[in-house]
């Protein structure tokens, strides 16, 4: 069952508003006229309460900051599955909670960008990638490279990796560091692994043309990654923020469960 919490919370907010509001304007004069010293109602008090707290969670998320949980090793070794992240809702713009109206448009993703986005095949779902190519880009991947406008996204190895806990079933990937524009980012592949897995078709004919207003993405876990190459385009208004630092990491399979050494950390 999906539990969709900003649709929940927004509406607890106006819920809780309304009745204080109401209570405000029409229910709190009529009691004083009748009887002055009646306690107003809980459902009234529980409302005057929480209405503020509903309404600076509601504010934060949507505009300033919001959490999200990494369930998946699709974006190792950059992100472990357990951590914890926080990500920047301004970074492409300013968007209306529930309805992602977008009110005023602040930057757009660059290359190298990990973004967070609405699953295009299921916009209930949050996935998170990294931007490899933007609108107007051609864009392929052969031997394990990625290649756009025709230049290769430059790899330096760096040695086989060496997991733990719930990623220990990754150890002997092989990773490296990729340019991606001024900046490198880590990476991680499967020396026998197909570079397009069966069911991933879009790149099967060679290169693609990235359409306006959407971005091609990809897990830097490049041979575990439910991405752009099987599913296409993210449009520009999936889009929910860019990831920014890692407050948390709990993994139940790991010795020790929290990773304090990743707490803090900025996502590049």
């Amino acid at each position: 069952m999906h539990f969709d919490f900003p649709t929940i919370l927004v509406a607890l907010t106006l819920g809780s508003g309304l009745i204080w509001l109401l209570d405000v304007l029409l229910w709190r004069p009529k009691r004083r006229a009748s009887a002055p010293e009646v306690k107003e109602p809980w459902l009234v008090d529980i409302s005057r309460s929480f209405f503020p707290v509903f309404l600076v969670v509601v504010l934060l998320r949507s505009f300033v900051v919001e959490p999200f949980r990494i369930p998946s090793g699709s974006m190792m070794p950059t992100l472990l599955i357990g951590d914890f992240i926080l990500v920047n809702k301004f970074a492409y713009g300013l968007r209306l909670p529930v309805l992602e109206t977008k009110i005023l448009d602040l930057g757009e993703p660059q290359r190298g960008d990990v973004a967070v986005f609405r699953f295009p095949e299921n916009p209930r779902m949050d996935y998170i990638k990294r931007v490899v190519a933007l609108p107007g880009d051609r864009v392929d991947y052969r031997h394990k490279t990625i290649l756009v406008n025709g230049q290769i996204y430059r790899q330096q190895p760096t040695g086989p990796y060496q997991g733990v806990g719930a990623g220990e079933r990754f150890s002997g990937y092989l990773t490296g560091l990729e340019q991606i524009g001024e900046a490198q980012h880590p990476f991680m592949v499967h020396p026998m692994a197909p570079d397009l897995v069966p069911g991933c078709q879009v790149l099967q004919e060679g290169p693609v043309e990235v359409p306006a207003g959407h971005y091609f993405v990809m897990g830097d876990n490049r041979d575990n990654s439910n991405d752009s190459r099987c599913w296409g385009f993210v449009p520009e208004s999936h889009l929910r923020g860019r990831a920014m630092v890692i407050w948390m990491n709990w993994d139940s399979q790991r010795s020790g469960i929290i990773d304090w050494g990743r707490i803090g950390q900025m996502i590049d």
